[in-house]
């Protein structure tokens, strides 16, 4: 019997019970049964199998979380086993290679597509077919986005398996032949015009798949293959529209902490969303805590990033009430349980998810461990078309220059090297700028802004791939710079070889899939 990848995405299509309410969305349990073709009945099977496909995704936030920061030297942990993955000493049985969670969602996504069509309910109009399709299609290609940033290389499972009969020994595909798929995904799933903008409910249309979402993926999966035309095009879908209830770019730096708290923002496009008066939590307690054993906290270099930012403001005339601007509204120190001013410690923790226990800027505190997370957000698309920009030459400086300077703006902190794009002499200031200093700007708003976000290694790691790799040795440096647990002489060693910059493909699946090869880097040395 086949297991692994192809149980996952069996198991992982499961019966579901009705979902018609904001509780059914945010906590639906599978009753370990296959969704076979006698399965798909009614508009509400298909929307029970979405649902779990969300469930699923937000099983696998702590793993999004701790790849996306590990490597990046903003966040590090104290736990010996997840260290190996911010040293570079990753084993092929670690269980931070393990990606089933991701296969479940494809394996919803991939039943979606096949049998939603073929549901014989006379109130289950094509609009909302293709708004379910268009769900589906998204989760599927977010999913390879993630594979594809953490493995370069993986199978693409298209097809929805409902028995372990089928065969699966399927190899790794390209990473081209991946992006590719998840640019035709997302332009399927918009092709209908069937995407909403809005749902009924105010959470679902933040906590579910919409048009903007589509757009946000699209834009991140270009930036990523280094079509930065196309990148602009979507970033330009959201940021140009003028629908009523579109996500907008919040402005007031006083507002900035509501995205974590309570959430579902006019900022954000797409979040996962958990509501403890329903009974749900998101365990982020095990990740963020006030004990001096806290796994994930601000690495040294980052924490002064913030101290400097925050005392910039300070220069600048804002007065400190406990949290002030972006940092001290998504960190806090704690002195016996209570906010005491930046400048006496030099301990910073993560308070967009934990938030509990000490109070937030308007006096009060997350009571329990509900903080949704984001993954995608306007500040995001703002850097996204400003790094394409970048990329694009001189002649589009101007405008990149533009849209960092709306970012530092929302946080308190000044134009980018006063340069306003607008006046008589900012040609002559943005002539004097290079590619570097730019992108490098980029990376620090994106690592600030973004802390704890799941975002800064594939930051890092882009700027290492870039351009056939003309900025690898600062890529390398950064690591280094950023990480407190290792040998800087050993990563140094290791980054020389690109296939160390991705994980290890999971021993268990190469165990059973006898066309599955390892990543070469863990192949050959390990």
């Amino acid at each position: 019997m086949k297991r692994n990848i192809l149980s996952i995405l069996i198991l992982g299509a499961v019966t579901l019970t009705t979902t018609t309410s904001c509780n059914d969305w945010l906590d639906v349990l599978p009753n370990n049964e296959q969704v076979t073709d006698d399965y798909w009945k009614s508009k509400e099977d298909v929307e029970a199998v979405i649902a779990s496909g969300y469930y699923y995704l937000r099983q696998c936030v702590p793993t999004i979380i701790k790849w996306g920061e590990l490597r990046g030297g903003s966040i590090y942990t104290q736990n010996s086993g997840d260290a190996k993955l911010q040293d570079f000493n990753m084993t092929p049985t670690h269980s931070l290679c393990d990606w089933s969670n991701l296969y479940k969602v494809i394996g919803m996504a991939n039943s979606v597509i096949l049998y939603a069509p073929q549901v014989d309910d006379d109130t289950y109009y094509e609009s909302i077919l293709n708004s379910h399709l268009a769900e589906a299609y998204f989760l599927r290609a977010y999913c390879y986005l993630l594979l594809v940033k953490n493995f370069k290389e993986v199978p693409l499972v298209l097809q929805a398996y409902v028995n372990d009969e089928a065969s699966f020994d399927l190899p790794k595909s390209s990473e081209s032949e991946i992006i590719a798929q998840i640019k035709e995904d997302v332009k399927t799933a918009l092709a209908t015009g069937a995407a909403k903008g809005t749902y009924e409910e105010d959470w679902a249309t933040k906590g579910r798949a919409t048009k903007w979402a589509l757009y946000a993926l699209m834009a991140d999966a270009c930036l990523w293959s280094e079509d930065y035309d196309q990148c602009i095009e979507y970033c330009d879908l959201i940021l140009n529209a003028n629908d009523a209830f579109r996500p907008v770019f919040m402005t007031n730096t006083n507002d900035w902490y509501t995205m974590f708290y309570p959430g579902n923002s006019n900022e954000s496009i797409f979040e996962l969303n958990w509501d403890y008066s329903q009974n749900q939590t998101n365990n982020f307690n095990s990740l963020f805590t006030l004990t001096v054993s806290t796994p994930l906290r601000p690495t040294s270099r980052a924490t002064e990033l913030m101290k400097q930012e925050t005392q910039t403001l300070k220069d600048g005339g804002l007065t400190e009430d406990g949290r002030m601007g972006r940092m001290l509204m998504a960190t806090y120190v704690p002195d016996n349980g209570q906010v005491v001013a930046w400048s006496t410690s030099n301990q910073y923790y993560i308070w967009k998810y934990y938030g509990t226990d000490v109070p937030d800027i308007t006096g009060g505190a997350r009571a329990h461990q509900d903080a949704n997370f984001i993954i995608y957000r306007m500040a995001e698309i703002l850097l996204t078309k400003a790094t394409a920009l970048t990329m694009k030459g001189q002649g589009s400086w101007s405008e990149a220059v533009r849209l960092i300077n709306r970012i530092r703006n929302r946080a308190g902190l000044s134009n980018f090297k006063d340069i306003d794009p607008s006046s008589a002499d900012a040609g002559a200031q943005i002539a004097q700028l290079d590619e570097l200093t730019l992108l490098e700007e980029i990376l620090t708003q994106k690592e600030l802004e973004f802390m704890a976000e799941g975002k800064r290694w594939y930051d890092v790691l882009w700027l290492g791939r870039v351009a056939g790799g003309k900025y690898k040795t600062q890529f390398i440096s950064k690591v280094i710079e950023g990480n407190q647990t290792t040998n800087q002489q050993w990563i140094q060693s290791v980054l020389q070889d690109q296939n160390a910059w991705y994980m290890p493909i999971p021993q268990a699946d190469i165990e059973h899939n006898k066309l599955l090869e390892q990543n070469p880097y863990y192949s050959s040395s390990k």
